[in-house]
């Protein structure tokens, strides 16, 4: 693909022949997009589109103006609404969708999922194969879709902190690990995040999240492994990153600024001394989606064993899959006979 060039619509009342040229800018941005589009498996954000963009010229002064492009491209039509991923905590509810199939044809899916429901059968579960418990929180929603595959093969939760989980989200998460503590088990939550001051103060935060909802709850993070993952500098500079030149926090302040009220604390006094007054989003990763994910395994199986207890699991699993198949033929069997 040829470098991407930004299309900008002048100011002003356009000849003719200007804003022919403006459309026909526009066109090849929405085709770069959709080509681009056509060699992902997962779901990217508006921002995330940004930094794959990057990849083929876009300039990282103008993230800003390719996400309003890209989502004023979506409003229009000219690109799909669901080229930037959905935000699940928007989604309706209750929404109906009939069916569209003839009686017939329902039946026939009816029968098929009888024949084959022994496979979504799951009785046990993995984590009684494991000495440890494990879930994911991430800061962006790009993280989560790139993420979720490899969460999948290993049962483990993941979500999209978005800065701070909800209470009700958070007691979830807290009454899940109370009961895999008291099956013996070491809880460990998982982190991926910014590469800035907060990030890296993560397991700080996080705990005491938690510890605000114990008395609510009746469980206490003292013993859960609070684990951060993901951007390090030397994956930036491996990988080649692209850097942010500000410190700006998601209400807007900026922490390079003497101004703020957490400037002069000493966990941002550190990073500005080492790194500088800049970062790297989380999205960033989206740029390097096999080195991403590879590093999402990784930050997984320092925890979860997989060799013979996923063995076991698996066999443990099958075993009661046949007996569950079996039971269903029987059953079969007799209402068959009980008809005729």
């Amino acid at each position: 693909m040829d470098a991407l060039s930004l299309p900008r619509r002048p100011r002003g009342r356009l000849s003719a022949t200007a804003e022919a040229q403006y459309q026909e800018r526009r066109r090849a941005f929405c085709a770069a997009i959709l080509e681009i589009r056509a060699r992902l498996d997962f779901a990217i954000s508006a921002r995330g589109w940004c930094y794959l963009l990057e990849e083929y010229g876009l300039n990282k002064g103008d993230f800003d103006a390719a996400e309003t492009l890209i989502n004023d491209c979506r409003k229009t039509g000219e690109l799909p609404l669901d080229i930037a991923a959905e935000d699940g905590a928007r989604r309706f509810s209750n929404v109906e969708v009939p069916d569209t199939e003839t009686p017939q044809e329902s039946a026939l899916d009816v029968l098929s999922y009888v024949q084959q429901a022994h496979a979504y059968y799951r009785p046990v579960s993995f984590w009684t194969y494991q000495s440890r418990y494990v879930e994911m929180l991430v800061e962006k929603i790009d993280l989560k879709s790139l993420f979720e595959p490899i969460c999948a093969e290993y049962r483990v939760p993941i979500a999209n902190a978005r800065g701070s989980a909800d209470i009700n989200s958070r007691a979830a998460m807290m009454r899940r690990f109370a009961e895999h503590e008291m099956e013996g088990r070491q809880c460990v939550l998982l982190y991926a995040g910014d590469f800035d001051p907060a990030g890296l103060r993560i397991s700080d935060f996080l705990h005491k999240n938690l510890a605000d909802l114990s008395r609510a709850v009746g469980w206490k993070p003292d013993n859960l492994v609070i684990d951060r993952f993901g951007l390090n500098a030397d994956f930036i500079r491996d990988h080649g990153l692209t850097w942010i030149n500000n410190l700006e926090t998601g209400s807007g302040g900026r922490l390079d600024d003497p101004r703020h009220p957490d400037h002069g604390k000493a966990y941002v006094q550190d990073y500005l001394a080492e790194f500088g007054a800049r970062k790297v989003e989380a999205n960033a990763l989206v740029t390097r989606a096999e080195a991403g994910r590879e590093l999402c395994r990784r930050a997984i199986l320092k925890y979860v064993d997989d060799g013979s207890a996923v063995e076991d699991f698996e066999a443990a699993t099958e075993a009661m899959q046949s007996q569950m198949q079996a039971e269903v033929a029987k059953l079969l069997l007799q209402h068959i006979g009980g008809v005729s």
